[in-house]
């Protein structure tokens, strides 16, 4: 964050916008002038693959761009334009030995999942390309950040997937028996754990933001002993109440889960009401959807299967309301409270957020994934509270006192 806003701080930008009466002109000009992703772009013209990717699809069309690039044979641009078939993290040998392992089965549905959120994301947006980062880690494994900024339609869209392994120290094994119950023998225990996540900033105020994550883990004690579980969820924040985009939100994920158990879905949700609590604040960070983890009680065959369509119903569940809402119009005030939705949105992140604090304690942790799904811009007043009556009181209220929408 503080790189990003260096170059472009949100409160010049807000006094800026505040001295001229157009607000979405302000910020189309402010970002004409200062992109730290233009500057990236300009910067890899020279020598980058990815840019010369971003070069190529602007002038020529799309299907053309797939089948070209594919025949170059760089992993990376494959996976800019066409995820499914790209490199994958683990060596595609290692792979092929164990086609149908876990391991195997979950990185190559995440992949799936990565590039089609980003083409879909590139498409509404119109503007902007994701920028691609394939990242090793010198202690085991990788991983393949995308990350959109200061977009048409999005200020900021992250998505990562990671397949890491190797020790997990013994904080983090610590927190594993202290927050999750985990019964492990040992102090330094081998781990594997891939999964992707996914944050959704939009501009306009009346889009809300976004978030899912789907991971599976494993960890060996020192008996020998292999546990394994799924963890994942979706939920929506948004700064603005639209009670008819929370239902769809909330019966698509509903629907996902019915499809392999009734009981999934009110569990899960109330288990995300309970997770995503800002308890400093006495609210929650949005309006829900579903949370899980240490999912084991069942086949892995069975839970991957309900993580995967959780997984694919990502999609449905949020386009439909970014198209509903693009094109609205919006004042400096809604902006202003936009940013302070966002700063509640930095302060569970970085209080609360397990996966966060689980991230920064291993070894070789990438700081620019495990924070990506941190706003470009927030604020925070003092003492700041919602007029009576007003519709950021009705969004209050509703963060304070969850509900059941569908």
């Amino acid at each position: 964050m503080v790189t990003l806003e260096g170059v472009n701080d949100p409160v010049t930008d807000i006094v800026t916008l505040e001295e001229t009466s157009d607000p979405v002109t302000d910020i189309v000009t402010l970002e004409e002038t200062s992109d730290p992703v233009t500057d990236i772009v300009t910067l890899e013209e020279v020598s980058d693959p990815v840019t010369d990717i971003v070069t190529f699809e602007e002038v020529s069309d799309q299907v053309t761009d797939i089948v070209t690039l594919e025949e170059v044979g760089d992993p990376v641009t494959d996976i800019v334009t066409l995820e499914e078939v790209s490199d994958p993290v683990t060596d595609i040998v290692t792979l092929e030995e164990s086609p149908t392992s876990m391991r195997t089965k979950m990185e190559m549905m995440i992949m799936r999942i990565q590039g089609e959120i980003c083409r879909a994301l590139e498409d509404i947006d119109g503007d902007k390309r994701f920028f691609v980062d394939r990242w090793q880690r010198k202690e085991g494994g990788g991983g393949i950040s995308c990350v959109l900024q200061d977009g048409t339609v999005f200020e900021k869209a992250g998505v990562n997937i990671s397949v890491v392994h190797g020790n997990l120290p013994p904080a983090a094994v610590q927190q594993m028996r202290a927050e999750r119950g985990k019964i492990l023998e040992g102090t330094t225990l081998p781990f594997f754990a891939t999964g992707i996540s996914a944050v959704i900033h939009p501009k306009n105020p009346n889009i809300p933001t976004i978030h899912f994550n789907y991971r599976y883990f494993e960890v060996t004690d020192k008996t020998g002993k292999t546990q394994w579980w799924f963890g994942g969820g979706t939920d929506l924040t948004p700064s603005y109440l639209d009670k008819q985009d929370v239902v769809h939100f909330h019966q698509t994920l509903k629907t996902a889960c019915d499809k392999h158990s009734k009981n999934y879905y009110p569990k899960f949700k109330k288990w995300c009401d309970d997770y995503f609590t800002i308890k400093h604040r006495g609210e929650k960070r949005g309006v829900g959807g579903i949370f899980f983890d240490d999912l084991d009680n069942g086949t892995e065959e069975d839970i991957f299967n309900f993580v995967r369509s959780c997984a694919e119903a990502v999609l449905p569940s949020y386009l439909p309301i970014v198209n509903k809402h693009r094109n609205d119009g919006y004042s400096y005030a809604d902006r202003q409270w936009q940013l302070l939705r966002r700063g509640r949105y930095v302060e569970f992140n970085l209080i609360y957020d397990r996966g966060t604090k689980f991230g920064l304690m291993t070894p070789g942790a990438r700081f620019e994934s495990i924070l990506m799904s941190l706003p470009l811009h927030a604020k925070w007043e003092y003492c700041h509270s919602p007029s009576a009556g007003s519709k950021e009181e009705e969004l209050l209220n509703v963060l304070k006192n969850p509900q059941d929408w569908v």
